[in-house]
């Protein structure tokens, strides 16, 4: 069977999810079999089969399930977002139809993505001048000491989630030209040093990283960067001591940076501490992580089944007050877990995993430097996306403002994450013929 034939085949499977996942739905609000979970699960296989067909024409060999397994979240997102708010539901479908156009245009437009080498200094510049919007003045927004988001008359986006692409565009082309250069150097117990000449995008990345912690005030961003980065590092040279020495200057920086910044110390200490009454109470406290974590209990192993999940409180006058803050973001894996337990988690986290095991295998099967590295770079940011986001909500790490890829509300992270497959797909493509031949 062919690559498309099996990509075809798979497309069925997110159709039938999201019908079941509306299907359980209507029941358990009405209690009633709607024939309008029948119609969403047909106009998602209509929209997924024209992606596919553009796949078809333009990248007949590229890998067959990293679509389909990118579908399976996008459906999954919807389902769950319905079932919080139906008004988000509907605008997150919109940014799902936006994205599908953007991720056939970007493979029909841009013929050979290695062009973008040519542009490398260009997009490299537009990249950081995105991740800074956020700090002008008007536009920019903070949500919870954070500067993430931008804000143009009724427009809202997150700048970084396209500036993540174009970081690492560069990276992969900047490091296409200096890899050889960067395993040279005087030997030192045993050790090859390269010059400091060599050492310098190494510095440069590491004080970027320090400059947006401090200025965006974000640590999830900067670790998802830097951890691309150092992925990036160590692919193009082989060498466990880069990676090493990177992230022992970004432990360094981010400890210097905690003494100085309040905002980082308060995002620590909630992290450290949840439950104490003087970090729960405060504004900006600990009281999102505590009810995640008191959410994520009562789901158990098995959950409590979709729509049980206690999302508000009646509050004086009967306005509803947000029991667990930010459900249809940051805390959505709580919902996850609450309604559908540790089993049904645990297979959300298993569909992410092979998504990003197919992107490191289209990275391996690469015969050229830079497609190798850009893969890398792409699986790599998009695994670390996954990690900072529902490692925050499990407490493994301090809560950001970042998003789960494809499940959680917004339009920033759906257009961006489809350019994303788009590049992946069209390295795929090159790289299994090539690999064929």
């Amino acid at each position: 069977m062919s690559a498309r034939n099996r990509e075809l085949l798979a497309l069925l499977a997110p159709s039938l999810l999201i019908t079941a996942g509306f299907t359980a739905l209507f029941i358990e609000r009405n209690n009633l079999v709607s024939n309008l979970s029948l119609t969403y699960g047909a106009v998602f296989l209509g929209l997924c089969l024209v992606a596919h067909v553009v796949l078809r024409l333009r990248l007949p060999d590229a890998d067959p399930y990293l679509f389909p397994l990118f579908a399976v979240l996008a459906c999954f997102g919807l389902v769950m977002i319905y079932r919080i708010d139906d008004t988000l539901a509907r605008e997150q479908a919109q940014w799902f139809v936006v994205g599908l156009v953007l991720f056939a245009g970007t493979i029909l437009l841009l013929r050979d993505y290695r062009v973008l080498e040519r542009y490398r200094w260009t997009i490299a510049a537009a990249s950081l001048v995105l991740l800074l919007l956020p700090r002008l003045p008007v536009i920019g927004q903070q949500v919870n000491g954070a500067y993430l988001g931008v804000h143009v008359g009724s427009l809202s986006f997150q700048p970084a989630e396209f500036a993540k692409i174009g970081i690492i565009v560069f990276l992969a082309s900047y490091l296409r030209d200096t890899r050889q250069l960067l395993v040279t150097g005087r030997r030192v117990l045993g050790v090859a040093i390269p010059p400091l000449k060599y050492l310098g995008p190494l510095l440069v990345v590491w004080g970027a990283a320090m400059l947006f912690l401090f200025v965006i005030q974000d640590i999830g961003s900067s670790l998802m960067f830097f951890g691309g980065f150092l992925a990036m590092l160590y692919v193009a040279t082989n060498r466990l001591l880069f990676p090493a020495v990177g992230l022992t200057l970004f432990a360094f920086g981010s400890w210097v940076l905690y003494q100085v910044r309040p905002t980082i110390q308060n995002r620590v200490d909630a992290w450290l501490h949840p439950f104490e009454t003087r970090i729960y109470d405060r504004p900006g406290g600990s009281y999102q992580i505590a009810q995640s974590l008191f959410s994520q209990a009562d789901g158990g192993l098995f959950g409590k089944g979709f729509g049980q999940a206690t999302l508000s409180i009646s509050g004086p006058g009967g306005h509803p007050l947000p029991l667990l803050p930010a459900a249809q973001t940051d805390l959505i894996y709580a919902v996850v877990v609450n309604e559908l337990g540790l089993i049904g988690a645990g297979a959300l986290i298993c569909v992410y995993l092979l998504a990003v095991e197919r992107g490191f295998k289209t990275a391996t099967l690469a015969g050229d430097s830079f497609s190798k590295l850009l893969a890398t770079g792409l699986t790599t940011v998009f695994a670390l996306q996954v990690f900072v986001i529902v490692g925050g909500v499990t407490k493994v790490i301090p809560l950001t403002g970042v998003t789960l890829p494809f499940v959680s509300y917004g339009g920033s992270s759906i257009l961006a994450n489809f350019v994303l497959l788009a590049l992946l797909l069209m390295v795929s493509d090159r790289a299994r013929r090539e690999y064929a031949r």
